[in-house]
């Protein structure tokens, strides 16, 4: 499969050196270009892109604002975050608003064509240079979740039902309901299943399959 690449930056010389990296390689053509939200909106669409590399930094919008944008129309689309530097924060928040990748511009021309990569084949998953260590930074600052929280997330990713959970820690069934809707406001999610995707992105979960 070809990767139909967009890159978004304001600066042309950038978009000028990201054509001539993939240039190099067969699996990945330069469709598009554009230096701001409003004209990548449009480029995006024309083009039908699969993937879209987009500076954190835009004039006329927030690169995680347009990424929130272009996937209200493609749900599917790749969408990696280039930023000038390395800022735990911002990769906090890309992982948050569901991108495919974090990179920054001064990263290995391997890394980045390998988030480019990975965006085309695995949209909804994250990842990005570093973000396990990134991941304890995280969890260190946060503490995000109560011990109790923990507990009922792991019993949940076994598939336990919600009285079964009650049951095995011996409290109501109210007050687990009020532990999961505390998980569902903390990790912003709406369900079981993205909570446990949620968490397994973030380091507070090992998955069913590593456990």
């Amino acid at each position: 499969m070809t990767i139909r690449l967009v890159a978004v930056d304001e600066h042309v010389l950038l978009r000028l050196g990201l054509n001539r990296v993939v240039a190099t390689v067969p699996d990945i053509t330069l469709v598009g270009e554009a230096g701001s939200a409003a004209e990548a909106e449009r480029v995006v669409a024309e083009t039908r892109a699969n993937v879209v590399t987009i500076d954190a930094s835009l004039a006329d919008s927030d690169g995680i604002g347009l990424a929130r944008r272009l996937r209200a129309s493609s749900p599917d689309l790749g969408v990696v975050l280039l930023s000038a530097v390395s800022d735990d924060n911002l990769l906090y928040r890309a992982l948050d608003a569901g991108l495919s990748a974090y990179v920054t511009k001064a990263a290995p021309i391997p890394s980045v064509l390998a988030a480019i990569r990975h965006a085309a084949v695995a949209p909804h998953s994250f990842t990005a240079p570093g973000l396990s260590s990134a991941l304890s930074r995280r969890r260190g600052q946060t503490g995000l979740l109560s011990q109790r929280e923990q507990e009922v997330l792991s019993l949940m990713r076994d598939g336990l039902s919600l009285p079964t959970i009650a049951e095995r820690l011996a409290v109501s069934e109210a007050t687990v309901k009020t532990y999961v809707s505390r998980l569902y406001s903390k990790l912003r999610v709406n369900n079981r299943s993205q909570a446990l995707m949620a968490a397994v992105n973030q380091g507070l979960l090992v998955s069913a399959d590593a456990a």
